[in-house]
């Protein structure tokens, strides 16, 4: 007989924790990379994290073009992070990780997608910042953003399963103990 005391139920789907953030953002970096993703490392077998990099942004469309809390860097750096979850899926995340924690997220783009997601050319997304992809990939985010409800009034902002906690309860929630109380309760 085997125990199985380490893998999650199969029919139990994973906490769902969405991120909406802006990537230049000092408080979303830190809560990205010294809160959700130690957490998701170690319980990533039970919770599953959507990143949305748009955050305060504001979408022109006369202008066919963004703008953003930060500057022109921050709204190019949400565009390589978009193009970064387009384009390595699974890998996505240790490399948005790796390019938040550094202290330059642009300069450590390239390097860390090679580090995290080899299978991806830097040239894959170069050229999905300046075509129609990255664009699209944008509005995207954009139209997530605006659905929220209730409408999300800073960032970062987080909901779990859908649902947007008070913030306190939000940053309390991304924490071990509670994914998995969170999971259990779906059992």
């Amino acid at each position: 007989m085997e125990l199985n005391a380490t893998r999650p139920d199969p029919v139990v789907p994973p906490v769902e924790i969405s991120l909406y953030y802006e990537s230049l953002c000092p408080g979303c970096r830190a809560f990205l990379t010294e809160q959700l993703f130690p957490t998701w490392t170690l319980l990533k077998d039970i919770m599953k994290v959507n990143l949305v990099p748009f955050g305060n942004a504001k979408e022109l469309p006369e202008e066919n073009s963004f703008s953003c809390q930060h500057g022109e860097p921050e709204c190019y750096a949400n565009m390589v992070e978009a193009c970064v979850l387009y384009a390595a899926s699974h890998a996505a995340f240790p490399v948005i990780y790796c390019m938040e924690s550094s202290a330059d997220v642009l300069k450590s783009a390239k390097p860390c997608l090679q580090l995290y997601a080899p299978f991806v050319k830097w040239q894959t997304i170069e050229s999905c910042t300046r075509g129609e992809l990255g664009h699209t990939l944008m509005h995207q985010n954009a139209m997530k953003t605006q659905a929220l409800k209730p409408a999300h009034t800073h960032v970062p902002w987080i909901t779990i399963n859908g649902v947007r906690p008070s913030q306190s309860r939000a940053f309390a929630l991304i924490s071990h103990a509670e994914i998995c109380l969170v999971w259990a309760f779906e059992i």
